[in-house]
């Protein structure tokens, strides 16, 4: 039976008898905008936001990336002596162990941004992270004190890990809630070009330390260094974080009335702030889609920024400090071109850029590890380029479509479950469970089959995601840069607008 009531307009005799009826609930279910929805951004705190999240995802990705570029040697200091291969695959048990506790991190800290506010969970991680690598460099080495250097290294890794799964879903948020909606890819891009930093100080530090110690030194107490230098830097992070304001659409949430946002909006943004169990329930579509995004980034990503250098000296017999120079260099071009790609998912959209760099990586994969298995420098670095120009296509797209994917009021929070359920899943077990399967196959090319697996995966997802570019948030107004792109949009409404 058809339903003639006035909500719907199943009725046409209906609506033909009580025309005015019908429209006033159309506008109620779809206001039009007024002047005051429309959030104009202040350039200004814009850039302080970005930098502020970017500079503070830097020093985490410090701190996390120096572990995987110490992986052989803290696999000698902290397992006990014998098969080089069981030390290595040790010391990558326990950079995946960090991993494992991320989901509880982010369903711990993401519900959490969504209630307290963004910046005071994001400062809490950054404390985390500072205080758990800072530890990591104190403890004794396993020839001192035995089986609890291992477990100390745990215990520590996991704190590490815990608060990393608040970061990730944090800063992309703060970036993306304080964006215009036709400049969030560009805004967004900076998150990673910080990731990318990080790994590069990192990678230098550890780098310039092979360069000046020889074995001895290093293990004896040279891979402390930069563990030690995380705490000062920790403190830089959580002053940038603290000095900023929250972001426009948390302070709706907060107050619960704004003067920049419709009734509609009221209606969406102060509903179930951080309720864990409904974001399960109610968006485990874009959950599933998320998890499949970050899965093949992920595992793209841990491949060639983390696993690289470990499989330049591992398999290729190079020496650390070489290895690890040419991914410096790949790395620092990634960081000329990323805010470039930024501001092409901005004109084109994230679809097109997401799809190409999945497509790079499945068909490029093969090429890129034949060039790298050649062993010239020259070889070595173009490999390492082809796979990096590949990820750069969704380093710089990936800040900008992963927060699109959920509403403000649960953002933070299904954000950091899915990006860390994923993470953990095949992000940070892409170094072991690579290191694994050559050991099993006996096959140096193990690296470009599991990134193809991955790609294969990415393509499929993005496919499904919807485009999201030059809209607002869901579960926000409209963010524009300037008072003339608010009159556009006032201009340009039709009779019935949908908000």
């Amino acid at each position: 039976m058809a339903d003639t009531g006035p909500q719907t307009g199943g009725d046409p005799e209906a609506v033909k008898r009580h025309p005015r009826l019908f429209r006033a609930a159309r506008q109620r279910r779809n206001p039009r905008l007024r002047r005051s929805d429309i959030t104009v951004t202040d350039e200004r705190a814009v850039k302080r936001a970005v930098k502020a999240a970017s500079l503070g995802n830097a020093m985490e990705w410090f701190d996390f990336g120096i572990y995987s570029y110490l992986a052989v040697t803290i696999g000698h200091v902290f397992f006990p002596s014998g098969n080089d291969t069981v030390q290595l695959l040790s010391s990558f048990a326990t950079f995946a162990v960090a991993f494992l506790v991320r989901p509880l991190g982010g369903m711990f800290f993401g519900p959490m941004g969504d209630r307290l506010g963004r910046k005071k969970v994001l400062a809490l991680t950054m404390i985390l992270m500072a205080l758990g690598t800072f530890c990591i460099g104190l403890i004794p080495s396993y020839a001192s004190i035995g089986f609890w250097a291992p477990l100390l290294l745990i215990l520590f890794r996991l704190v590490q890990g815990f608060s990393t799964g608040g970061e990730y879903g944090g800063a992309s948020t703060f970036i993306a809630e304080y964006a215009p909606d036709k400049r969030r890819g560009f805004f967004g891009s900076f998150l990673e070009l910080g990731t990318l930093l990080g790994y590069t100080g990192a990678a230098g530090l550890v780098t310039a330390l092979y360069a000046v110690l020889d074995d001895g030194a290093m293990e004896s107490w040279g891979w402390r260094i930069p563990f030690l230098v995380a705490g000062p830097l920790g403190f830089v992070g959580i002053y940038l974080r603290l000095k900023l304001d929250e972001t426009p659409a948390f302070q709706k949430l907060e107050d619960g009335t704004s003067a920049h946002a419709s009734e509609a909006a009221d209606g969406v943004e102060t509903t179930h702030k951080g309720d864990l169990a409904k974001i399960f329930r109610r968006y485990w579509p874009s959950l599933i889609l998320c998890i499949a995004l970050v899965g093949a980034y992920n595992i793209t990503d841990y491949m060639l920024l983390s696993y690289m250098p470990t499989y330049l000296s591992d398999e290729m017999g190079y020496d650390e400090s070489h290895g690890l120079l040419i991914l410096i260099g790949v790395m620092v071009l990634l960081m000329l071109i990323i805010n470039q790609v930024g501001k092409l998912s901005d004109r084109f959209g994230r679809k097109p850029l997401l799809m190409t760099g999945m497509i790079s990586f499945f068909f490029l994969s093969i090429p890129s590890f034949l060039l790298v298995k050649q062993g010239s420098l020259l070889a070595v670095s173009g490999g390492m380029l082809m796979l990096g120009l590949s990820l750069v296509c969704l380093l710089g797209t990936m800040s900008a479509a992963l927060p699109a994917l959920f509403p403000t009021p649960v953002r933070y929070g299904s954000l950091s479950v899915g990006y860390n359920l994923s993470a953990s899943l095949f992000g940070g077990t892409t170094p072991l469970v690579i290191t694994g399967l050559i050991g099993l196959t006996g096959d140096d090319m193990m690296p470009a089959y599991y990134a193809m697996a991955a790609s294969l995966v990415g393509i499929i997802a993005v496919a499904c995601m919807k485009e999201t570019a030059h809209r607002p948030l869901a579960g926000s107004p409209p963010s524009v840069a300037t008072e003339e792109e608010a009159r556009e949009i006032l201009d340009a409404q039709s009779p019935d607008p949908k908000f």
